[in-house]
């Protein structure tokens, strides 16, 4: 077998070399990062009661969305001359058991909102992907589950259980990877997450705008505005 074809080992200068750009690549996001998040967690607690009415009146528009299709689709195989029973009362929420825990339910769920909100994860279509889905589940324990079922999830988020990654640490690759490649992958990784980082728009934000936190106003007209057409979409009312 031609040795050419490995040229390289664990000891090997080159894997050092990569090593130390890897080092060197997850100093640099660091730095962003030190200067990006904080900033970011200022501007969510800052429009927090927009965040979670916008992520609700999203979930219920799907909801609306997709009953109307399942209706059609019912209607369709009933044929065009069914028409739906009068006097059908829809099932209403459950009501919550305990009105003492209230407010301790809804400190519960804004906490646990904003802590996987799916605009932390705007870089990471997976991770997004993930927050999206444990937001709606936690919609639906926080408007139709009792204080109970919504602490216990409260606590499966806290800790560490939505399989989202929170942390910084490079994921493990299998050991059938070798170690020079992987560790090029990870440079190209890393290289990634640092350039949609400097690239992100409250990066440009921070680093352009004479007093970053009057982004503030901007994000409430957006929000604000969305609001407003998802309520009409829903019909719903503050």
């Amino acid at each position: 077998m031609n040795e050419n074809l490995f040229p390289i080992d664990a000891d090997s200068d080159a894997i050092l070399n990569l090593q130390e750009k890897i080092e060197v690549l997850k100093g640099k996001i660091e730095e962003v990062e030190i200067k990006l998040f904080p900033f970011e967690q200022s501007l969510r607690n800052a429009i927090a009661d927009l965040l979670i009415e916008e992520r609700e009146l999203t979930i219920l528009y799907k909801e609306q969305k997709k009953a109307k299709k399942e209706k059609r689709l019912a209607q369709k195989r009933k044929g065009k001359n069914y028409k739906e029973p009068i006097g059908i009362v829809p099932v209403s929420k459950k009501e919550v058991a305990e009105k003492t825990n209230q407010k301790e339910k809804k400190r519960l769920y804004k906490e646990a909102m904003l802590y996987v909100h799916p605009d932390k994860f705007s870089m990471q279509e997976n991770e997004q992907q993930k927050a999206l889905e444990t937001t709606t589940k936690l919609i639906e324990i926080y408007q139709n589950g009792s204080f109970e079922e919504l602490e216990a999830f409260h606590a499966h988020i806290f800790g560490g259980n939505t399989t989202m990654n929170f942390s910084k640490d490079i994921s493990l690759v299998k050991k059938t990877t070798s170690n020079a490649t992987y560790l090029k992958k990870e440079i190209e990784r890393l290289e990634k997450q640092l350039t949609d980082l400097l690239y992100s728009y409250t990066y440009k934000v921070l680093t352009t705008y004479k007093n970053p936190l009057s982004f503030v106003d901007e994000l409430k007209a957006y929000y604000d505005d969305r609001i407003f057409k998802l309520r009409k979409r829903t019909r719903t009312k503050k």
